[in-house]
């Protein structure tokens, strides 16, 4: 048949190149990408407006290790470090103020610490990884400087940033830096990628420079023995498929591993809608990190 696009050798489960790349790209699959970014932007602002400037402190030598904190007037509170996304090359810590919108009346504390783009790093997310363990320790370390609890720390990460959350939940801890093991209490990987082999097949090859060493190192899936923090996993059924695949697959292979882990599944939002609920005390996330860190 004439117009009948013909589809080439699979390259991943069943998939060639082209359907490969789409899956990997979000502008496929989220027409609205743009419009829900700039809400992001909007909705920190009046994040900001409502709670005041965040606290803003440096946890390396570098230009943009620095953390945005947005605090809480409960003693002693919980923190929230949360990772951004933006296809590990943009994104900003300032544009992701608005889970404080649940968590600070909450009785939390919300952190967002700024990173590398995998483009500053030569095209490696070893660098990118190391800065995100770096600003976790500093946090363990110096939470009592904005009334926080260094033995009560949850890590969330969207997107990119599920993925360097999965990163920071299954690191060993004790090995690298000479921290607790378990310091991390609970975690929320929303969106993201937890085995990098099919990234790697995909373009985003073309932007970051994978090797057989990154693969295995930072690949949260590999490592679940290190994982000592419940889990949940969320993502939106109008998302890629691999972005529909890669959370249940990884929350198939957390409870296979017998550790506590949900998955939830936000019906009918794509991949940037889904995040926005974390800022809503009734949205789906932002209720169940609520309970997960138990303040209900």
């Amino acid at each position: 048949m004439s117009g009948m696009k013909v589809k080439g050798p699979a390259v991943w489960l069943d998939m060639d190149q082209a359907e490969l790349d789409a899956a990997y790209n979000q502008a496929a699959y989220a027409p609205n990408a743009a419009e829900v970014l700039q809400r992001y932007v909007m909705r920190s602002e009046a994040t900001r407006a409502a709670l005041g400037e965040p606290l803003r402190f440096a946890y390396g030598e570098s230009a943009i290790e620095g953390l945005d904190v947005y605090p809480t007037r409960v003693p002693d509170a919980p923190i929230a470090v949360f990772i951004h996304g933006g296809a590990w090359r943009s994104g900003r810590a300032r544009d992701y103020a608005f889970p404080a919108d649940v968590l600070v009346p909450a009785g939390a504390h919300l952190v967002v610490p700024d990173f590398a783009a995998v483009q500053d790093v030569e095209g490696s997310l070893a660098p990118m990884a190391e800065q995100l363990r770096r600003a976790l320790a500093w946090v363990h370390e110096n939470a009592r400087r904005f009334g926080g609890n260094p033995q009560r720390i949850h890590v969330l990460g969207h997107s990119s940033g599920a993925h360097l959350a999965g990163v920071m939940l299954t690191t060993d801890w004790a090995g690298r830096l000479g921290l607790p093991a378990d310091f991390i209490k609970s975690g929320l990987c929303c969106s993201g990628i937890f085995d990098l082999k099919p990234p790697r097949l995909s373009a985003r090859s073309s932007y970051v420079r994978f090797t057989d060493e990154i693969e295995e190192a930072l690949s949260p899936q590999r490592h679940l023995a290190l994982l000592n923090a419940p889990l949940i996993v969320a993502y939106g059924t109008s998302e890629t498929p691999e972005f529909q695949r890669q959370p249940r697959d990884f929350a198939a292979a957390v409870a296979a591993a017998g550790k506590p882990v949900e998955l939830l599944v936000a019906e009918g939002l794509n991949h940037f809608e889904v995040v926005e609920s974390l800022g809503c005390s009734d949205g789906l996330l932002g209720a169940a990190v609520l309970a997960q860190m138990g303040l209900g």
